[in-house]
């Protein structure tokens, strides 16, 4: 908690819809959480389930699209900002609230150096003179792991690897020391080896930066190190939230299950081929009454013609999930620990 006892960040109810001429797509809907101070929320979940847009909205990067409806509140240090003026969203986004977004490629400019495109964040939010921003931007490239900083600052986007460019984004986003920072998929298209340096990169970031981070990854196995509080979301909503030791040693929703049962496992013999949640993720413009994972659950039965909310069936408990079966029931049908859990520590 911050120093009033309030969270760093606050979600409530947060709804985004996108018109189009099919009808309006509900990317997030009813979405709610809180980041405290210097922890980490992981925000997991398939391609299309949502993660982005809440991230986008955290940022409030669909304020000034014509087609999107949003609702809810996001409030950071007493301040919704889905309500606040342009000229005051703009000194909270990059400097209090910053995001490293999924595309290292995309998201940099490839026509500019890297060093600039740093060194523009620092000369919006701060004072610093020319000669103090681009020490700043090197002390940010070797903080990253960037090999000889002083070499590679003039260099473009495409003369730097994958990885490298991720750091790259992850410099730009560390650039004034933001209170929370947002990481939209920044292991994607990287290989195994570099995805553990980035994460743990990021966590090393965290301890010594004190910023609260949130990730957004479709693999626990990404999470499984560093999160202390994950939120698992499928068709807009969040369909199990609980701290990183519950979900790991007693998952409760049945695609969480299938989640973490598509991890491959180093410590067994590799399968003929890896199981995988049947079906696909619905149209968000016409999700399917009731659960919207009714259609891809084995384990569906009458009730889940109703929605279920998002809540504790285990009296006293933090561990939320929306399904319809008992604490007894999914404990039975759950697949076995070792065989969805592969070696995280609880």
């Amino acid at each position: 908690m911050t120093a009033d006892g309030t969270p760093l960040l606050e979600v409530r109810d947060l709804r985004i819809g996108f018109r189009t001429p099919a009808g309006l797509v509900r990317a997030v809907d009813g979405v709610s959480f809180t980041v405290e101070p210097g922890s980490v929320v992981g925000l997991v979940g398939e391609s299309g389930c949502g993660k982005s847009v809440t991230a986008h909205a955290l940022m409030g990067l669909h304020r000034r699209s014509r087609g999107t409806e949003c609702s809810g509140s996001v409030t950071f240090r007493g301040r919704d900002l889905l309500t606040v003026p342009e000229r005051e969203l703009r000194e909270v986004r990059g400097k209090e609230i910053a995001m490293i977004f999924q595309d290292p490629m995309t998201c940099l400019n490839p026509v500019r150096r890297v060093g600039t495109q740093i060194a523009e964040t620092l000369q919006l939010h701060t004072d610093l003179s020319k000669e103090a921003t681009r020490r700043r931007c090197l002390d940010l490239l070797g903080e990253v792991g960037i090999p000889n900083p002083a070499a590679r600052i003039d260099d473009y986007p495409h003369q730097f690897s994958g990885g490298m460019r991720q750091r790259v984004m992850i410099a730009m986003a560390l650039a004034c020391d933001p209170r929370i920072l947002i990481a939209d998929e920044p292991t994607t298209a990287l290989d195994v080896t570099i995805q553990a340096q980035i994460v743990d990169l990021l966590d090393r970031l965290r301890q010594v930066h004190g910023s609260a981070i949130i990730l957004i990854t479709h693999d626990l196995g990404v999470v499984s190190d560093v999160a202390d509080e994950i939120l698992v979301m499928y068709a807009g909503r969040l369909v199990e939230k609980s701290a990183k030791r519950d979900l790991f040693a007693d998952p409760l929703h049945p695609y969480t299950w299938g989640l973490l049962a598509s991890i491959p496992r180093v410590d067994r013999d590799r399968p003929r081929r890896l199981p995988s949640i049947e079906g696909a993720p619905p149209s968000l413009i016409e999700v399917p009454p009731g659960c919207a994972f009714r259609p891809r659950c084995r384990h569906a039965f009458d009730a889940c013609t109703e929605e279920p909310s998002l809540e504790a069936r285990a009296g006293g408990s933090t561990h939320l999930d929306r399904c319809w079966l008992t604490v007894d029931e999914k404990r039975r049908h759950q697949p076995s620990r070792e065989a969805v859990a592969p070696g995280v520590p609880t």
